[in-house]
This record gives structure tokens, C-alpha cells and sequence, in this order.
């Protein structure tokens, strides 16, 4: 085995444990709607999961564990991959809050102000913010 079949397998690895988790929170209350299934389906095919792994981590998706980043900054950049996807397609109204604030608190965003967090990112995803501006402002709305 090469060294570029470890790194692949670990990659793919992260990302079946990242969309388990999204899964998770997709579930936490009992129930995927038609809206979740498409968003869920577009974010399998991003993080390259085959549909094979889709129907097998949607049906068993606790038995993947929970591993939201440790630090900060791994956070707000998931939360910006996620935000994007959201926007780009185009999840609008209370059910792109929704969603946001549940993937937020299972990346790890406190509950308590993940609606701040949530429509900040949005507002920046929307004014076109780099990863870098998206970051600093995110860090800098808790100051």
C-alpha cells in the first residue's frame, strides 16, 4: 500500500465519520424530511460518498463516531463549507436556519448563540466572503 492509498483511505475515512455525524443531527428529531434527503444527498456526493455508502451510513449512521473539530478554526471551516452549500443550493426561509443551527450545535457551536453564528455566516456566505474574511469576522462578532 502507498502512501497516497493511507492518506486517500483516511480522507474518505473523515469524511464518511463527517456526514455520519451531519446524519446525526439530521435525525435528532427522528425524522429526515424530503428537504434534508436532497441537502444530504448533494453534501454525499461533494465529500465524494458513493451511493452505496450513502444507503449504508443513513441506515446505520450511529454506529459512525461523533468527531466534531477540536479546534475553533476546523469548525468555522466546516461551518463555511456547509453554509455555502446551503446557499448555493438555494435552501432559503426558516428551513435554511433550521438546518444551519442543527449542523452548527453538532459541529460543536454552543446552543445558546448558534442562531448569531448561523446568520452571520449566511450574511457573510451572501456579501461573497473568502474563507479568511469569513473566519476573522465569525472570530471577531465574539469580541
Amino acid at each position: 500500500m502507498s502512501i497516497s492509498d493511507l492518506f486517500d483511505s483516511g480522507f474518505k475515512k473523515r469524511n464518511e465519520d463527517h456526514f455520519a455525524s451531519i446524519v446525526r443531527v439530521a435525525m435528532a428529531d427522528g425524522v429526515i424530511t424530503d428537504e434534508e434527503r436532497a441537502f444530504l444527498e448533494r453534501l454525499a456526493r461533494n465529500l465524494n460518498i458513493s451511493e452505496d455508502d450513502f444507503k449504508i451510513i443513513l441506515k446505520d449512521y450511529a454506529s459512525h463516531p461523533i468527531n466534531p473539530p477540536t479546534s475553533y478554526d476546523n469548525r468555522l471551516e466546516r461551518l463555511y463549507d456547509l453554509v455555502r452549500m446551503v446557499y448555493v443550493d438555494h435552501i432559503e426561509g426558516e428551513y435554511e436556519g433550521l438546518l444551519l443551527n442543527k449542523i452548527a450545535v453538532g459541529l460543536g457551536f454552543n446552543s445558546s448563540n448558534v442562531k448569531y453564528v448561523t446568520d452571520k455566516a449566511l450574511t457573510l456566505v451572501r456579501q461573497g466572503a473568502d474563507l479568511d474574511t469569513f473566519i476573522d469576522e465569525i472570530k471577531n462578532m465574539n469580541r
